[in-house]
């Protein structure tokens, strides 16, 4: 690659949100380079079940939903801090506008294809859908992608930890991705691997932004700006304590020693805004044998004790709500997961991943005993508390009623354990051999970053705009502040703004003076801009293209 490369875009990360603004941008005409630090793409996203909440659209009409843009706005407007706050009410309200016409103009894509399933909205407020409003794309087969892309997408987490490749079927956060990227390179995209960005390059009075710096010294030059969209900085220990992040780099389901927050902190060196008080995606995490943490959700019977040995939040509320729970006092992480025997000593819940139990067992992340006394000493939490939390648990089994957390009341609590009101929320613990998990406070990411405007622009402190610097996903502070509204990719509140590469940035025609062989026919979108560039996924090249 030569140092003295332009481009019209340069997108930072590989996950939803850059992919989605490389897609955008490149069928508007742009050519776009897509950088990405590691040797795989899609980041957590990929990770992820790839759901968006993106209310008000085509998919949601097709299904059927109760599903509206002033339902939306409706729901958030109860379950935001402040939504009438200027800046808060503006992004809202660009969001809920552009929400229907991004998915419209992905699905104009042959490549792209979302479907509504069911899963709760975790806030019970006025506008909520039942069984939720989320979109998501389809499956699609790993060998349907272009050559490269396929082998690219980064594999499910528990594949991925194991150094496991992906399954043949690519189905949530690996759909998402793989569609994405081949909606980039089709359109003659370039997608780089292994290159992280630490710098970003000005230029002018006003420090615009004109490209970027990678860590081996590469200048790469964009002419209409840069998104930023490379993740949040859970991987890195000093910035969580420096922005008061709880949990732990070990605990975090992002791939590890990916997401140290090099690009964040080198928009800060311009004088970028930033807004770290949200924190983070947090969620109960199953601690591993080497120490990692999973992904926890649905949990369909069992309770969870703090180290008194109480209960202290409803087990089956919203994973983010119950992460932000765990953190509000030290005795809470670890907290211990108590379960019977009535699933043969498996997990009743959803891990992600759940790992042997006989792993567990050997390690000391579980411990099973004959009574719950025994258990007590094993987990070192006071035996009259645990047996006196089982036994008022066990109280509210018979009768229904969750007196103390309301377990059961929420169509999210019964969701995973079948529906039908609380009795299926509430399972007594009373078939021993008893089992102690012990659970981490895991996220799913931080949730701080670059503040910005509603079409993505990099603010500075003055309320500025810096010229040619765009953020999205984890790189940026979410509008939503510490609520998580409901099933969706991080990255996907602020995909309302890659509508900006055709509403902020100047679309010329494009002159192919970079690639060898372009396309057999140049493509168009509806705004007739077209596009001629070659792809080389990965940094090698794809069929018919060279580097």
């Amino acid at each position: 690659m030569s140092d003295e490369q332009q481009y019209d875009v340069i997108v930072v990360g590989s996950g939803g949100g850059a992919l989605t603004g490389a897609a955008v941008a490149a069928r508007a005409g742009l050519s776009v380079l897509v950088l990405e630090k590691t040797a795989l793409l899609g980041g957590t996203s990929a990770y992820s079940g790839g759901a968006c909440w993106l209310p008000g659209t085509q998919v949601q009409q097709r299904a059927g939903i109760p599903d509206s843009t002033e339902g939306a706005r409706a729901y958030l407007d109860t379950i935001l801090a402040d939504p009438d706050e200027p800046a808060t009410r503006a992004k809202v309200e660009a969001f809920l506008a552009h929400a229907p016409e991004l998915v419209a103009q992905l699905e104009a894509d042959e490549a792209m294809e979302f479907e509504w399933l069911p899963f709760p909205e975790y806030y019970d407020a006025p506008g909520r859908v039942p069984f939720g409003r989320s979109i998501q794309p389809t499956t699609i087969k790993r060998d349907a992608l272009p050559p490269l892309i396929g082998e690219l997408v980064r594999p499910p987490v528990e594949l991925d930890r194991v150094g496991a490749p992906g399954r043949r079927t690519l189905s949530g956060g690996q759909s998402l991705i793989g569609r994405l990227a081949a909606i980039v390179v089709r359109e003659g995209g370039i997608l780089r691997t292994g290159h992280a960005v630490v710098d970003l390059l000005t230029r002018g009075g006003d420090a615009r932004v004109v490209g970027v710096r990678t860590a081996d010294g590469l200048e790469l030059h964009a002419r209409f700006g840069v998104l930023v969209a490379a993740g949040g900085f859970e991987g890195n220990a000093a910035l969580r304590a420096e922005h008061g992040v709880p949990g732990a780099v070990a605990w975090s389901m992002a791939p590890r020693d990916a997401n140290l927050g090099e690009a964040i902190r080198a928009a800060l060196a311009l004088g970028a805004a930033a807004d770290f008080s949200a924190l983070g995606w947090f969620c109960p995490g199953l601690e591993q044998p080497d120490g990692g943490g999973s992904f926890t959700l649905g949990f369909r019977s069992g309770l969870m004790v703090d180290q008194t040995g109480r209960r202290y939040a409803n087990e089956c509320l919203p994973y983010d709500r119950f992460g932000r729970e765990m953190a509000k006092a030290p005795d809470r992480v670890p907290s211990w997961f108590v379960f019977d025997s009535r699933e043969g000593g498996r997990l009743p819940a959803i891990a992600m991943p759940e790992g042997d139990p006989a792993a567990h067992l050997e390690a000391g992340t579980w411990l099973r005993a004959g009574s719950l006394d025994e258990l007590a000493g094993l987990i070192g939490v006071p035996a009259d508390a645990l047996a006196a939390t089982v036994s008022r648990f066990n109280g509210f089994c018979a009768t229904g009623v969750d007196a103390d957390f309301g377990r059961g009341t929420d169509e999210y609590d019964t969701f995973f354990t079948g529906g039908g009101g609380p009795d299926e929320a509430l399972v007594p613990l009373d078939q021993p051999p008893y089992y102690a998990a012990r659970f981490v406070l895991s996220d799913l990411g931080t949730k701080g970053g670059l503040v910005t405007d509603p079409a993505g622009r990099v603010l500075r402190e003055d309320g500025s705009a810096i010229p040619g610097l765009y953020a999205a996903g984890n790189s940026s502070a979410s509008m939503f502040g510490g609520v998580y509204r409901g099933r969706a990719r991080r990255s996907g509140p602020r995909w309302s703004s890659p509508a900006w590469p055709c509403a902020t940035w100047p679309v010329p025609r494009v002159e192919v003076d970079q690639v060898s062989v372009p396309p057999e026919e140049p493509s168009a979108d509806a705004s007739g801009c077209t596009s001629s560039w070659g792809a080389v996924p990965g940094g090698t090249p794809a069929p018919g293209c060279t580097p």
